[in-house]
């Protein structure tokens, strides 16, 4: 068997994962315990985040012609990429928060929804909230007027029963 079907299934293992991907972040992941590791990777799943690692060259192959096509010049050495189809900000939130307590793992880039950033953007990503944090951030905000105001209108209709 020649060796491009062997790789041929592993490169569209890849672009399957990104595809529809809202972000990847990749990661030198030379040196981490395997507690480390398998600490990071669980998190990573209850976050909704594949992280796999591939040989550098699959990578290369799977994210020619697409958003990700950028991350090419950090494909040396070795990768783990970390993949989110649903919350854009996780894998680079996750990531980081481990690389601050593990000197081994270290971000190298990432691309988050279409745009590329570099280990410092990667950081500064890592820095905004969940989606979902930022909804009930926003729908907090929206129902603190409107139940201030039910309170108001529920007092004036209670000062007008005890004046009749």
């Amino acid at each position: 068997m020649a060796k491009v079907e062997i790789k041929k299934p592993i490169v569209d293992e890849i672009s399957e994962l990104l595809n529809g991907a809202q972000s990847a972040v990749i990661v030198d992941y030379r040196g981490l315990t395997v507690e480390e590791d398998t600490k990071l990777r669980k998190e990573l799943r209850e976050a909704g985040v594949v992280y796999k690692v591939y040989k550098n060259t699959m990578i290369n192959f799977a994210i020619k012609g697409t958003d990700f096509e950028s991350l090419a010049p950090h494909l040396e050495g070795p990768t783990a990429i970390a993949v989110s189809k649903d919350d854009a900000t996780a894998p680079a939130r996750v990531l980081y928060k481990h690389a601050k307590d593990i000197e081994a793992l270290e971000l190298k880039a990432g691309v988050v929804e279409g745009i590329y950033y570099d280990a410092e953007g990667i950081k500064s990503i890592a820095s905004i909230p969940s989606r979902e944090e930022l909804l009930s951030k926003l729908l907090g905000s929206i129902q603190s007027p409107i139940t201030n105001f039910a309170r108001v209108i529920k007092q004036i209709a209670e000062q007008q029963e005890n004046n009749a």
